[in-house]
């Protein structure tokens, strides 16, 4: 007996061993088929149809207000400032009469150029009328009697010849008449010289010398006008006095400002715009200027995209003018202008927030499908502001297009479309109304009577 029971001790161990093995595999069996058999994830979203409708590029930046015209008058001379005769506010017409300078020394050295260029005149005139054909008179004059004085003198130098030849005449007589000969000869020579001198250069070299003499006097004379006129400040444009710092009796300095005209019929906006920007842009695109405390925006136009980019600030200076300027645009304001760039008035669009961009995939958007998933489906994008994108290629009209919940959201995972919830606005206008519909059973049910209110009666 004893030895049956140590033979079935020996053989108890290993049947609980077998025991013990079959529940772990099959309480790993069991795990793996509960992994195997784990829930497909829903995913809530929210979908919007894509639809057709107007959209437009807008470029904003900030800028500032500046007059079309406008002139900062300086005096060329320092002097005391005799009397203004504008304020400031004054509207003036071009060439008027702004402010005057002490101008008595001036006014004086003007005159007395007057005089000299009136007296250069008078000695020009004479000069070519009266003194030169004087001198060539003369000079012909004298040439001629040299000439009759010389022909006189060879005749007796020839008699006197003959004579001393013949011996008639004695030696001492001839030689005389030879020496006078030779003489009326130079007297000839030299007096026709100096006549044709007069007439090839003198006459030439007369009348330049008289010229030039005229000319300077009128030079003086103009450039005295000139200094005279730099004591008068006129206005170079029409506009109005948007400065005027000094005052009457001060000394008014050379190259100092002394009154600012502005031409406020016309105002531009001037804005720097990045280049990536501004290449959009042209001439003649709608724009808009909005001021601090001005509810509804000026409207305006662009009048220039500058050319060549702004070396100091990268950047391309744009200008923006109102067509009809308002009352409280003033230069000098800051403002903020809005050109639109793009637009399109029957676009295929969807929400900014839809589209996504990728590197393998490009610009996307996820479409809830029929198949209660989402898909992940490529699109060209066209114009794209804040709020809409304009969709070139890719969509449909009213393809339900996932808005809300669509970031990093794989491709084909199961969805579970949500209503999209209404604005706050409506949400208020439906809660005034069901009250208000409450308010009105009640009124119904106590026959239309209100109940005076306690404390009233």
């Amino acid at each position: 007996m004893n030895h049956r029971n140590r033979k079935l001790n020996g053989t108890k161990p290993s049947l609980l061993s077998k025991s013990v093995l079959l529940l772990a595999g099959a309480i790993f069996l069991h795990g793996c088929s509960s992994a195997e058999k784990e829930p497909t994830p829903l995913v809530s979203v929210q979908v919007t149809p894509a639809k057709r409708g107007p959209i437009e590029l807008e470029v904003s930046s900030d800028a500032v207000v500046y007059p079309l015209q406008q002139a900062i008058l300086t005096p060329k001379i320092t002097s005391t400032i005799a009397k203004f005769y504008v304020q400031r506010g004054s509207r003036v017409k071009q060439g008027q009469l702004l402010a005057r300078l002490e101008n008595g020394d001036l006014a004086g050295a003007a005159e007395k150029s007057k005089g000299e260029f009136e007296q250069a005149e008078a000695s020009y005139a004479t000069t070519t009328g009266a003194s030169l054909p004087q001198q060539i008179q003369k000079a012909e004059l004298d040439a001629h009697a040299a000439k009759l004085a010389f022909d006189a003198q060879q005749k007796v130098y020839d008699a006197r010849k003959q004579l001393y030849e013949q011996g008639a005449l004695p030696r001492r007589d001839f030689d005389i008449s030879d020496v006078a000969l030779a003489q009326a000869r130079s007297a000839n020579e030299q007096a026709q010289k100096q006549l044709a001198d007069l007439q090839r250069i003198g006459k030439q070299q007369t009348l330049k010398s008289a010229g030039g003499q005229l000319s300077a006097a009128e030079g003086n004379f103009l450039n005295a006008q000139a200094q005279l006129s730099y004591s008068e400040i006129r206005s170079p444009i029409d506009g109005v006095v948007t400065d005027r710092p000094q005052y009457q009796g001060e000394l008014a300095t050379a190259n100092q400002p002394l009154l600012t005209v502005m031409n406020t019929s016309k105002l531009i906006a001037k804005a720097h715009i990045s280049q990536t920007e501004a290449v959009l842009l042209k001439v003649g695109n709608k724009a808009e200027i909005e001021l601090p405390g001005l509810d509804e925006p000026i409207k305006a136009k662009v009048t220039l995209v500058s050319p060549a980019l702004d070396p100091g600030s990268t950047t391309i200076e744009v200008w923006v003018e109102s067509t009809k300027p308002n009352p409280a645009l003033k230069p000098g304001m800051n403002a903020r202008v809005n050109v639109i760039a793009k637009s399109e008035e029957d676009a295929l669009v969807v929400p900014a927030s839809a589209v996504y961009k990728s590197e393998e995939a490009g610009d996307f958007v996820m479409l809830a499908g029929a198949d209660k998933k989402a898909h992940l489906t490529k699109v060209k994008i066209g114009i794209k502001n804040k709020e809409l994108a304009q969709i070139e290629s890719g969509l449909k009209e009213n393809d339900s297009v996932i808005t809300v919940g669509g970031y990093a959201l794989p491709d084909g995972t199961q969805i579970k479309i949500e209503a999209t919830p209404a604005p706050e606005s409506e949400k208020g206008a439906g809660a005034a109304d069901e009250k208000g519909g409450k308010d009105k059973d009640d009124d119904e049910k106590s026959g239309g009577e209100s109940k005076p209110a306690k404390g009233k009666e």
